[in-house]
């Protein structure tokens, strides 16, 4: 080994007494990983902060753990267990320009050795993670001649100094006002930050001597940003004048709908605020809330103690480690992603942006820095990721905003999502008495609430939240009465005291007398009375009063939805979205996982109709998995049957899974047409070629698998779609019509767009013509036409179907009732007149307007 001289470079600061030894050598060229290790390592043993024992301890830790940090940096240090041959605090900088190959394909620049005594090294490596965070600076270190960059460089803490004078803005500049009622919390700034980060140039936002990397989430969320706060939006780098625009159009087109949300906000607050309903004759005590989810629960009280979870430290290779972890975020991801789908679908965009905003928190990279700082300290993965979610939502909470306090309940929730999936032993749960009882918690977090049991919990309580909270929302799907504000109070209630929880009015009547009892029970009885008659009539058919019938399905995804469907009176499932199967986890589903899931659906059925949708990827709907290459427009690209055509290993396996399942779940002398146990429906076609082509595919496999025919039908997504309608249906046993995708690209509105969405409005006569011209240019041809997008579900667009033509309609079991109820109520020649008054408005608010039905009807 060559002799080694060292350039020694003192830091400006103390020496070891406060902070670690400094040396550098500029310029070097190592031969390889371990030549750089030990070069590093000769400098620390002759400046004596090291044994020489301790640069083999170097080598040994880089056999089990990539030390590569990122960004061109490699940390190499040694074994937890060797810490003893380190003397003094040091760190030892190689840079090299040229680079060398880490670890693979990984090349280092900057290689810093570090030996640390006691915890010195996170202050280390807290200032490497701030540093690789900043190109520019990063960039001019790997090539600089001045020691004092580097030393500068490793010895500065500018987050933790306070500023020596006003913060400075980037070269191109923009001053706004926050105008968002509630300030900067999560769904907003996700947005600033997804739009930052399509930006080339470094954008930054300042509020008075705070500074925040706009993309960065939790940065952003830290400035703690409230209505009226001025701010200023600043960019440099490349194309920095179109990034500052862009950011700009970001910030300001999310003020309408921010106003909008606070809008509705408040009014379901006024609407949840107690009004009359049932009263106690005597006078119990009484636990004041707000309502949150109606119906009367009457139980013992179970007060839920906190859910702390006892993380264990066991220390891995930091290679494995941070393998699971990325595995365990990856996971997470697509659960979130394809929660936050079936919450737009069900709740609308606002609600699904709750946990759209909870996927950027887990993928924030001050987060993801300080859990492997951890492991590179020596603690376990879980136990990393676990400490590094503290300690980020213990800084969000001590902002003093309420709102964004909320988001540190959020980030800790997504946590414990992720914390599963590091280690299924650490899934968090609930300590619940055998018996029903009403649940009184301080608040729950969306997945705590999620995974109650209705028939365990009876009714919840919470001493925090609002009307509008993810407790609220997902206690009204449960169909669980709760009250949600009650005070700290709540939690002081004794376990197994007899209670009354009535979700209405938002009050816990503690210790009721037996007349209260009996008076509540009787108040209950009759709802329940009319809530089976409700339940009796959706179980009649949809027909008109002139006996004209419509078929009703529901949109479901997985068997395990069927009875719910069914029960709020469905007659089949019109749409069966497989994405989900593909969304829903970290990798490709195979033939046998897509064939369980399809025969499971149709055992599930029991005859009953179901149509299932081939894999609709693209647009909005993007599987990481798959490796589909980056488009600038999505929703114009390869989507839906285009992708399918290109990707026969996506296509073939589902169509075989799929024919499968017909095998063996379809009898052969099955009806046809809109009452077959199964159809297949190809999403997103533009062309007859592409049907002709699909068909063909179709039937081989078909032939192959020896399955019975089925019907194949086709979406109508597309205005090229409807206005060929008649051509498409000489290849085509039915037509199911996506009113969603229809109407954005009728109207040339992206229905992502928080600024135009409002105006993207399925009722506009435009997409109301496009759909008569497909129910025309299908009755040439006998076919049929559903409907499975949004105004299928809505009682009044509803009407203007059936007018149109359409046969089927299908949409979110919640739905159901109010639309066949609609429907009973009308007759078809009247639903005609209406769908063509409809057609001749002048736009969607004037069709709107024809909608003079009496309320609740």
């Amino acid at each position: 080994m060559l002799a080694l001289t060292p350039t020694l470079t003192p830091s400006p600061r103390a020496p070891s007494r406060t902070g670690p030894r400094l040396l550098v050598r500029l310029g070097a060229a190592p031969a390889n990983k371990e030549a750089a290790i030990r070069e590093a390592a000769g400098l620390l043993t002759a400046a004596g902060c090291i044994d020489a024992a301790y640069g083999e301890s170097m080598l040994r830790r880089e056999g089990v753990s990539n030390t590569f940090l990122g960004h061109g940096v490699a940390i190499p240090h040694g074994m937890v267990d060797d810490r003893h041959w380190v003397r003094e605090s040091g760190l030892a900088v190689l840079q090299i320009p040229e680079g060398i190959a880490w670890h693979d394909g990984q090349i280092a620049h900057l290689v810093v050795a570090i030996a640390a005594q006691s915890d010195t090294h996170i202050t280390v490596l807290r200032r490497l993670t701030r540093l690789i965070q900043d190109e520019a600076r990063l960039a001019h270190l790997r090539t600089t001649d001045s020691e004092a960059d580097l030393v500068a460089a490793l010895t500065e803490d500018r987050a933790a100094a306070p500023p020596s004078g006003p913060a400075t803005d980037l070269r191109q500049r923009f001053d706004w006002t926050v105008d968002y009622p509630t300030g900067l919390h999560a769904r907003p700034a996700s947005h600033w930050v997804e739009t930052a980060r399509s930006c080339p140039a470094r954008i930054q936002v300042r509020h008075g001597d705070q500074v925040a990397d706009a993309k960065n989430l939790i940065a952003l969320l830290q400035l703690g940003l409230r209505c009226d706060d001025e701010v200023t939006i600043s960019a440099e780098g490349d194309d920095e004048a179109g990034a500052l625009a862009k950011i700009c159009a970001a910030v300001t087109s999310l003020s309408a709908g921010e106003k909008a949300a606070a809008q509705r906000a408040a009014e379901a607050a006024k609407a949840a605020a107690p009004v009359a309903g049932w009263n106690p004759s005597d006078a119990p005590q009484v636990m004041p809330g707000i309502g949150a989810s109606p119906g009367i629960a009457i139980g013992p009280v179970h007060v839920l103690a906190a859910a702390e979870i006892a993380v264990p430290d066991e220390p891995e290779p930091l290679t494995s480690g941070a393998d699971r972890l990325h595995r365990a975020l990856e996971t997470t991801g697509y659960q979130l992603k394809a929660l936050a789908d079936d919450t737009e679908r069900r709740l609308g965009k606002a609600d699904a942006g709750i946990f759209r905003a909870q996927g950027e928190l887990i993928a924030d990279t001050d987060l993801i820095t300080l859990a492997c700082q951890l492991m590179v300290e020596g603690h376990g993965v879980a136990f990393a990721w676990n400490a590094a979610v503290e300690r980020m939502a213990g800084q969000l909470s001590a902002l003093g905003n309420p709102v964004l306090a909320a988001r540190a309940a959020d980030l800790r929730d997504v946590g414990r999502r992720v914390l599963a999936q590091i280690d299924p032993a650490l899934k968090s749960g609930h300590d619940l008495p055998d018996v029903p009882c009403i649940l009184i918690a301080p608040d729950l977090a969306p997945s705590d609430t999620a995974g109650l049991d209705p028939a365990r919990v009876i009714g919840l309580a919470t001493a925090q939240g609002g009307p509008t909270s993810h407790t609220a929302i997902l206690a009204r799907t449960l169909g669980i009465p709760a009250l949600v504000a009650g005070g700290p109070g709540l939690l002081g209630v004794a376990n197994h005291t007899i209670a009354i929880l009535d979700g209405t009015t938002g009050r816990l009547y503690l210790n009721p007398s037996e007349a209260d009892i009996a008076s509540a029970e009787a108040w209950r009885a009759r709802q329940r009375e009319q809530a089976e008659a409700e339940a009796r009539e959706r179980a009649k058919p949809a027909e008109t009063r002139d006996g004209h019938r419509i078929a009703i399905g529901a949109n479901v995804n997985n068997p395990e939805q069927v009875p719910l469907a069914l029960d709020q009176g469905a007659e089949g499932v019109g749409l069966m979205r497989t994405e989900f199967l593909f969304l829903e986890r970290g990798h490709t589903p195979d033939e046998d996982d897509q064939y369980a899931t399809y025969a499971g659906m149709l055992k599930a059925l029991g005859g009953r109709p179901l149509i299932v949708r081939t894999l609709d990827i693209g647009g909005d709907k993007q599987v990481a998995h798959l490796h589909l290459p980056k488009e600038e427009n999505p929703f114009l690209g390869v989507r839906g049957a285009r992708l399918l055509l290109r990707r026969p290993d996506l296509m073939e396996p589902q169509l075989r899974a799929l024919y499968r399942a017909a095998k063996d779940h379809v009898p052969a002398d099955a009806p046809k047409g809109k009452d077959a146990p199964l159809s297949i429906m190809m999403p997103m076609i533009t062309s007859v070629p592409e049907v002709i082509r699909l068909r063909e595919v179709c039937d081989r496999i078909r032939r192959e698998v020896g399955a019975p025919e089925v019907p194949l039908g086709i979406m109508i997504e597309v205005p090229a779609a409807a206005v060929q309608a008649d051509a498409f249906a000489r290849h085509c046993d039915f037509f199911s019509i996506g009113t969603n995708d229809l109407t954005q690209y009728t109207l040339a509105i992206d229905r992502q767009n928080t600024d135009l969405a409002p105006e993207a409005d399925s009722l506009h006569p435009a997409v109301l013509r496009l759909i008569r011209l497909t129910c025309e240019g299908a009755a040439r041809h006998g076919r049929f036409v559903g409907v499975c997008g949004g105004i299928a579900g809505d009682p009044f667009g509803a009407c203007l179907l059936a007018g149109l033509g359409v046969d089927e309609l299908s949409m979110t079991p919640r739905d159901l009732p109010g639309v066949k109820a609609r429907l009973r109520h009308a007759a078809l020649a009247d639903l005609k007149a209406l769908a063509a008054k409809a057609c001749a408005q002048e736009d969607a608010a004037a069709v709107r307007a024809l909608d003079d039905a009496p309320a609740g009807a």
